[in-house]
């Protein structure tokens, strides 16, 4: 496992993170019957064990995850201090009145009052608003923030989902009086969705913010699972006699292009908001697995790996404990040159190259491995080379304009 500092402050994380969406008390994530996912119980708990194995230590969660933080404070038991748990406020489970949602100082004193006897801890690593409502001033946000901090309550803060010029104005504000900024920024971020590349990302590397991913596998399409099915099928559309996931959670039409795997997420309908099946994500899924299959690594390495060269944690799920091992293994070659440099030239794999802004390359992070006799810091830049130039396992990074559209 490698590690890095956590944005500006002095804590270590791991340079993979593990989301806890999926650990549900009846395994279900739907409201379609019959479609069933997430993990059990006993699954969740060896998805945890398999990650603190393999030197992971950041761990995802929300007040809205389902039985995620219950059993997480079951898990760790008495190793809380070996792991960095940063949770989300500003949903409800229970809206059973007008005050148990959003950002204000009331919703943030009851859910974090509520994680901590969820997650049996007195302290939370990282608290993150979840998703800016709009209505609260963000004075009073970062104010009760940083009492929280100032309780120990809380040790860092967070946001998740919110514009880029209000955090800078939020953490500007905060710095100007005294008070404790964000640390950490998670953004929807991967190969298919790349929206934050023109403000967020230019804003967090800036402020000196960690930048967490959601979701780096583009909810499985960066896996490649889904791209013969769709082939089969002849577009990109899961739905009607092409493979719509019925209530069986089997796939009914009359190809049957998906029937080999019935309980997949993305052939159930209510998961079409999430991922586009067209023809743009066809053909990036499709180059992630051309690439995966040239260095002898699954596509998901191909797309963990190319968020975590420029300095972004994944938050990646897992439904099996085997999962977390099989994209743990991902920080094995992250060092290597398993791209040939022709690569770099080719105008498919430039398409997928990370647009980093002019002013942000040479940006310097922080990193060393798990196994280092004494942790040495080792600058990195953006750029997809380490200090002494040789080249990180990189799908092309190039540097051009802020304004540079997406290809």
């Amino acid at each position: 496992m490698q590690y890095t500092l956590l944005g500006r402050s002095g804590l270590r994380v791991s340079s993979l993170c593990l989301g806890t969406m999926g650990f549900l008390a009846d395994g279900v994530w739907a409201n379609t019957p019959g479609q069933k996912w997430g993990s059990s119980r006993d699954e969740s708990r060896d998805i945890v064990t398999a990650f603190l194995d393999g030197g992971g230590n950041l761990i995802d969660t929300a007040d809205t995850y389902g039985a995620a933080e219950e059993w997480l404070g079951e898990f760790m038991g008495p190793a809380r201090h070996r792991y960095v748990i940063a949770t989300k406020y500003g949903g409800s489970n229970q809206p059973v009145d007008v005050n148990c949602s959003g950002t204000h100082r009331k919703s943030m004193i009851q859910s974090v009052e509520a994680s901590l006897r969820r997650l049996n801890t007195d302290y939370l690593d990282i608290l993150c608003v979840h998703c800016w409502d709009f209505l609260t001033p963000f004075d009073e946000i970062m104010r009760a923030m940083d009492d929280l901090i100032s309780a120990g309550k809380t040790l860092y803060i967070g946001v998740s989902n919110a514009p880029a010029w209000i955090i800078a104005q939020a953490n500007t504000d905060a710095l100007h009086r005294g008070r404790s900024p964000f640390s950490v920024v998670q953004v929807e971020y991967n190969l298919m969705d790349r929206d934050v590349e023109r403000e967020i990302l230019p804003m967090a590397c800036s402020l000196e913010l960690a930048v967490m991913a959601w979701p780096p596998l583009a909810s499985g399409w960066l896996t490649a699972k889904y791209l013969d099915d769709d082939v089969a099928a002849g577009n990109g559309e899961t739905n009607g006699g092409n493979g719509e996931a019925n209530g069986n959670g089997k796939a009914n039409g009359g190809d049957g292009a998906h029937a080999a795997h019935p309980l997949r997420r993305l052939d159930n309908p209510l998961m079409k908001r999430f991922v586009r099946r067209d023809e743009r994500t066809m053909k990036i899924a499709g180059e992630v697995r051309r690439i995966a299959q040239e260095i002898g690594r699954p596509p998901a390495h191909v797309a963990l790996n190319w968020l975590r060269q420029n300095n972004v944690i994944p938050i990646f799920g897992a439904r099996t404990a085997a999962q977390v091992r099989e994209n743990m293994t991902c920080v094995e070659f992250a060092d290597t040159r398993a791209i040939p440099a022709a690569e770099s030239s080719r105008k498919d794999t430039a398409r997928l190259s990370a647009r980093v802004p002019e002013h942000q390359a040479g940006a310097k992070f922080r990193l060393w491995r798990q196994d280092d006799q004494k942790p040495a810091l080792r600058p990195y830049g953006l750029t997809g080379r380490k200090a002494d130039g040789t080249r990180l396992l990189a799908i092309a990074v190039e540097t051009v304009p802020m304004v540079a559209s997406h290809q």
